[in-house]
């Protein structure tokens, strides 16, 4: 087991307060995602695909115990006996319903409990040294899978059925610059993946370097209006677009459009959050899954760009050489530079959030869609599993592909640059969507 590498210019203070900023604005999001619907929907499972939310929300509560109270505290376990109703691993989704889960009230006093006691070891404990303390890892690990599982609760809301349960503003409007398609990104090497990012997960580890020769990146993702394109083009009904895999999968669940879409009156629809309306052809198209987006590509004589491809321009910066942490620099992203944090509940039309353009103008990376790439779910060279094998290293492999970028439903902290998500080829219900490539020769 190695420990993340410090970051040692962060006053313990400062971070200190960081970890409990991260820590609070999960908890805020948390509570509105399960006070906004009544009991009944919090322990019905909408879709076989996710949890009740109710698991989702004592399983946050247990997790925060195991990590923070148990083993970074040191403290007895408060609920030992409701540990392996919460493990992920044990009990596959479809199968939660049907466990002795805490009542929602229940759940709610568990993790109030746990969240207290955290505040408390959080205000007196040194945040260097052990492994998991160092640089405050554990709890900006513990932040961050709160904030996947508001997410993932989220696609709940999006995925029940009645009125709509949450509300927020729309988006910003794009600036109106005429932008290229696509962009040129030079060749050459870059460093991927970091060693100093002090909360960075195991499977962004270590910093390396990588070839990439110049290819062609769109300069937004691919957009509903496109989208719709290649479906009257009859993109779901030519074999010639598709993997084998792909062809079998659409054929055998009647794909025709995607999820959340419908033809009606001549136009198409979606359900989104409990509203439907016309599909608005300037943002992003969303829960599509990896067959799609990769079918789409071949359509438009363009494929999908490769991961270290995506995150060369994301973070490579051409003029100094050096790799960013975001697109647009350093700093930490604010509602000026990205579409995060279930701010607007919907993506943002193309082109939009120019503050937060790449060195080369690439848009839109970060924020609004996670954006499938043709890249396997693999580990870097170096690798090693931190702290436990369950977070990354299972997944390894061919069965899953590699989305990079974040979506509107992605909160900052579980959110950059360097940051790899990764999930099953079928996959629609996550708020995913893509951009194309191309070679430069």
């Amino acid at each position: 087991m190695t420990a993340p590498d410090s970051d040692l210019t962060i006053d313990p203070e400062a971070l200190r307060r960081r970890a409990e900023t991260a820590l609070r604005t999960a908890r805020d999001r948390t509570h509105t995602l399960t006070t906004c619907v009544d009991e009944p929907d919090l322990t019905a499972q909408h879709s076989p695909l996710m949890s009740p939310l109710v698991w989702d929300l004592a399983h946050i509560g247990n997790q925060e115990e195991q990590w923070l109270l148990r083993a970074v505290g040191g403290r007895d376990a408060l609920r030992p006996e409701i540990d392996s109703i919460y493990d992920a691993f044990e009990h596959p989704r479809a199968e939660r319903p049907a466990l002795p889960l805490l009542a929602p009230a229940e759940a709610r006093g568990y993790v109030h409990e746990v969240r207290g006691r955290v505040l408390d070891i959080l205000e007196r404990i040194e945040l260097r040294g052990a492994p998991l303390v160092d640089a405050g890892f554990a709890f900006g690990m513990i932040a961050q899978h709160e904030q996947q599982h508001d997410e993932t609760m989220l696609i709940t809301h999006q995925l029940r059925r009645g009125p709509a349960a949450l509300t927020a503003p729309p988006p910003p409007a794009a600036d109106g610059a005429a932008l290229s398609e696509e962009v040129l990104i030079p060749g050459g090497p870059f460093t991927m993946g970091t060693s100093a990012e002090p909360w960075a997960l195991d499977n962004e580890r270590p910093a390396h370097r990588r070839l990439v020769p110049a290819f062609h990146l769109d300069t937004t993702p691919v957009t509903n209006g496109a989208y719709e394109r290649f479906i009257a083009d009859g993109g779901y009904t030519e074999r010639r677009w598709w993997t084998a895999d792909g062809w079998a999968y659409i054929q055998e669940h009647g794909l025709t459009a995607p999820l959340f879409w419908r033809r009606e009156g001549g136009q198409w629809l979606r359900r989104r959050f409990g509203v439907t309306e016309p599909v608005p052809p300037e943002e992003p198209v969303v829960h599509v899954s990896w067959y799609e987006a990769d079918a789409y590509a071949r359509w438009a004589g363009r494929r999908l760009p490769t991961e270290e491809e995506w995150e060369k321009a994301a973070r490579h910066d051409p003029e100094s050489g050096r790799s960013r942490r975001y697109p647009w620099g350093d700093e930490d992203p604010t509602p000026a530079h990205a579409n995060l944090g279930q701010r607007h509940l919907r993506p943002a039309a193309a082109g939009s959030y120019p503050r937060g353009a790449s060195p080369l103008g690439v848009r839109q990376l970060i924020g609004d869609v996670w954006e499938w790439t043709s890249s396997d779910f693999l580990p870097y060279p170096g690798f090693r599993a931190f702290p436990y094998r369950e977070y990354s290293e299972v997944f390894f492999g061919p069965s899953h592909k590699v989305l990079r970028g974040g979506s509107f439903a992605v909160d900052e902290v579980a959110c950059r640059g360097t940051f790899r998500n990764w999930d099953l080829p079928v996959r629609r219900q996550i708020f995913s969507g893509f951009r194309t490539a191309r070679d430069a020769s």
